[in-house]
């Protein structure tokens, strides 16, 4: 795409799409003078795209609005993933695609270590027996007592801006980290060790928790299944932050159902909302969190921070996008 091809500042009307996020007005109270506007359903979304030169959105993409919008040229990712985008399609229409790829790292790490803790001491439990009005007593079974994460170890899938502050935070518990990236010759000190994909099937016998933070892509659809999870410690614990493709749902079902592992934190799963009649509702061994890990308050403005500057990025000519995906 040439400069000439990207509208100027005075001609560029940015497109606000997502159901909940109040991307338009968090814009707005910037007072940059650009032309903008926000829908909130895949119909309105629809409806104005032909008025669309830059795109903010996620969840409401389809690739048909490609046909629809003559004007687009810039599609701004809301989230980081990036596997509902066809971005064969966005390249043959001359589409940039940016993601959101670091803007969240900060609470999904965090919330990764929440779900952890969560598990190891039992909160879901004591909020049950608080809403019970039950005092439980002491636990004589060492085995089923609350635990710390001290000397526990912590295995990382995907070392990304999230998978290294997840391992960093693991070290300031005092737990060994391990992670796992395709470039091994390019970690930092965030993990103790650091090695290639190839080796998963060595090192989840070795991990206590094991936390996605893998983005989803070929070889990491499934990539939790019936022989990975056979792998693991009957008291490990399984963390995902990645994506709900990454995990098998019926292996993980069938996992938690029979104490294959201890138990799980997911916040993604395949099928979103889940459906009220899943059986992962029943399960005591298993917290669940509404793909709400990446949500904080600063999270509108950290896009916004992305979008503003690879909008002047465009309108000078520079094409070396920050985030650029296609």
């Amino acid at each position: 795409m040439t400069q000439s091809q990207f509208p100027s500042r005075d001609n560029t009307t940015i497109h606000f799409s997502h159901s909940a996020y109040q991307m338009a007005s968090r814009f707005a109270a910037r007072d940059l003078g650009i032309r903008h506007f926000q829908t909130d359903t895949i119909e309105a979304t629809r409806e104005r795209i032909s008025e669309t030169d830059v795109l903010v959105v996620s969840g409401f993409w389809r690739d048909t609005l490609l046909q629809e919008a003559p004007r687009l040229r810039y599609v701004q990712s809301i989230s980081a993933g990036y596997d509902q985008y066809g971005l064969d399609a966005l390249g043959d229409h001359g589409v940039f695609l940016c993601n959101a790829s670091g803007v969240n790292a900060d609470a999904v790490s965090h919330h990764a270590i929440g779900l952890a803790l969560a598990l190891i001491r039992h909160l879901p439990s004591a909020r049950d027996h608080q809403h019970q009005r039950h005092w439980r007593g002491m636990i004589s079974d060492i085995d089923q007592r609350e635990d710390d994460l001290v000397g526990h170890t912590m295995l990382v899938i995907g070392l990304g801006a999230i998978g290294k502050r997840v391992a960093r935070l693991a070290q300031a518990f005092g737990m060994h980290t391990i992670g796992t990236k395709r470039d091994t010759a390019t970690h930092d000190d965030s993990c103790d060790e650091v090695h290639a994909p190839e080796a998963l099937p060595t090192l989840l016998p070795r991990a206590d928790f094991v936390v996605l933070c893998c983005p989803l892509t070929e070889a990491t659809t499934d990539l939790i299944d019936k022989d990975t999870i056979a792998l693991m410690k009957s008291s490990a614990y399984l963390i995902n932050v990645a994506r709900g493709g990454c995990v098998d749902p019926l292996a993980l079902q069938d996992a938690l159902t029979n104490g294959v592992i201890a138990g799980a934190g997911i916040d993604h799963f395949k099928e979103e909302p889940l459906p009220a009649n899943s059986p992962f509702w029943a399960l005591d061994n298993l917290l669940i969190t509404p793909h709400s890990a990446g949500e904080t308050r600063k999270y509108e403005d950290n896009v916004i921070d992305i979008l503003v500057a690879n909008l002047d990025k465009l309108w000078a000519g520079n094409t070396d996008l920050n985030n650029r995906i296609v």
